[in-house]
């Protein structure tokens, strides 16, 4: 099982690893952002230039009284506005862990299963000849399938 345990801001199973810091500092943010973490959350690239965070069980507990009482919308958007507002951090890990830059960033939440994702499109990478190349940035994983 690749998922990871999220608790305290500790994220077990790939301590050295690119996607477990990034999973951390995803954690260091949901925390200062909205006053709790997630207690899982998964890092992974989905094509060379794409970067998935996945983070579950983040909602406070006035958020999941909003969500039973309905307000699935209001806390979407309440959410979605402060991620708005934060995003240039966000942008930033990614940007200072990988050494590649974000073109752009979309976040989104399911409230009724309290699952988030952050999403993160890159730049593309650049070869020794200058040219774009389709790999991936932690240089230990073969290049992801061309769907």
């Amino acid at each position: 099982m690749n998922e990871q345990a999220a608790s305290d801001g500790q994220v077990k199973d790939r301590p050295n690893s690119l996607h477990a810091e990034i999973s951390r500092q995803m954690v260091r943010l949901y925390k200062d952002q909205f006053g709790r973490g997630p207690t899982k959350v998964r890092t992974d690239f989905a094509g060379p230039d794409v970067l998935l965070c996945t983070l579950e069980d983040s909602l406070t507990p006035a958020e999941r009284s909003l969500a039973k009482m309905g307000e699935h919308q209001r806390l979407r958007d309440t959410r979605l506005y402060f991620q708005h507002a934060t995003e240039e951090e966000f942008k930033g890990v990614v940007e200072r862990v990988l050494g590649r830059k974000v073109r752009a960033f979309i976040s989104g939440i399911d409230t009724a299963q309290d699952v988030s994702a952050e999403l993160f499109y890159l730049e593309p990478q650049e070869g020794p000849d200058g040219a774009a190349q389709n790999g991936s940035s932690s240089g230990s994983q073969p290049d992801p399938p061309r769907i």
